[in-house]
């Protein structure tokens, strides 16, 4: 018998047009022989669509639809979908959120999943909270002697006394220096800076999209990533892949826009590297109470060759030149085993 999937994509944050391009992926992966799909779009807005198909998806139609579907905790396991005056209930068995970013990947709606006792893939309230937090994250890799990038936080209200955070800055770092929202993905609102004014320039930019900020000491190396798969003891590491950035550094517009970035599966690194890569973000994933998937970013410094973790993501992209389905592929993983993998996962949440 045929289980019931909703998969929800779009969302209220920075990233929803990616999400708007990872769900073509993975949409057309479900297998239908064993699922019946119901396509959920958000809109900016807030607004939650059902969408007739994925064609809808592709062109933007599916942002007219007039049918709304919604999850609300008192249905327990159930869909509500509304047009006109008319009102069901749809049960669903399982939920893949194609979020990114902001009321996707922080734990709102996995908190929503929860109340409304739903299976859902990916990582649960927790480790999405202090995942997308890169202030969090830092605190809780520190505690396992794993190099990170030096910080300095910074929360918007304090730029009222610019001249103070500058010198706080300066006190700890040298230019130049990277500014980072500290709730932000796919690099939206990142700036490098190399000097006092360009600083204040980026504090005021990443305040834009948080209120809460990062600057951290510039680490000079290669752009390296490994994926996740599991959760627990069971958690498996991908081989290590290299992003080679057409810009200066990997911002949103070098991600989805520049033909020119590449992406390199299985790295070229120095003898016992990619072992310390994996071993690194399985930990740094347990840390973090991950579970289903994420994918983890380091650098590998230039002149010493130490590996130095940047960032975790629990809902990667899934686009044509994302990283983490092109990890698992070279793993044996088809884009519809992973697809099927993550989701069958789902069902065994604690």
């Amino acid at each position: 018998m045929k289980k019931n999937l909703a998969v929800i994509f779009g969302g209220r944050s920075s990233e929803h047009e990616v999400s708007c391009v990872s769900v073509v992926t993975i949409a057309k992966a479900v297998d239908l022989e064993k699922y019946n799909m119901f396509l959920i779009g958000i809109t900016k807005d807030g607004e939650w669509k059902l969408v007739e198909d994925i064609a809808g998806i592709e062109d933007g139609s599916w942002k007219e639809s007039p049918v709304s579907a919604i999850i609300s905790p008192d249905t327990k396991g159930g869909l509500i979908i509304s047009q006109d005056d008319m009102m069901k209930v749809q049960p669903i068995d399982v939920i893949f959120p194609v979020l990114h970013g902001m009321y996707g990947e922080d734990g709102t709606i996995q908190g929503l999943f929860e109340m409304a006792d739903i299976p859902y893939v990916g990582c649960g309230v927790f480790a999405s909270a202090a995942s997308m937090d890169k202030f969090y994250t830092k605190l809780v890799v520190d505690t396992l002697g794993i190099r990170q990038a030096v910080y300095v936080p910074v929360l918007a209200e304090q730029l009222e006394d610019i001249d103070e955070v500058t010198a706080r800055v300066e006190a700890k770092l040298s230019y130049p220096v990277f500014v980072k929202p500290s709730k932000a993905g796919s690099s939206k609102g990142v700036s490098k800076a190399d000097d006092r004014a360009a600083l204040v320039v980026a504090l005021k930019e990443a305040a834009k999209h948080d209120y809460k900020i990062l600057v951290e000491e510039t680490i000079v190396g290669r752009e390296i990533e490994c994926a996740v798969l599991g959760y627990g003891k069971n958690t498996k590491a991908s081989r290590v892949g290299e992003i080679l950035a057409a810009a200066e550094f990997y911002d949103f517009d070098a991600k989805y826009n520049n033909v020119e970035s590449k992406t390199v599966i299985g790295a070229d690194l120095p003898d016992g590297k990619e072992a310390e890569v994996q071993k690194d973000a399985v930990a740094i994933f347990n840390a973090l109470d991950g579970f289903g998937l994420s994918r983890v970013d380091f650098f590998l410094e230039k002149d010493t060759n130490e590996v130095v973790f940047n960032e975790i993501n629990t809902l990667p992209g899934f686009t044509s030149i994302s990283m983490y389905p092109m990890l698992w592929k070279d793993k044996g993983y088809s884009i519809e085993s992973l697809v099927e993998t993550l989701i069958e996962m789902a069902k065994e949440r604690p």
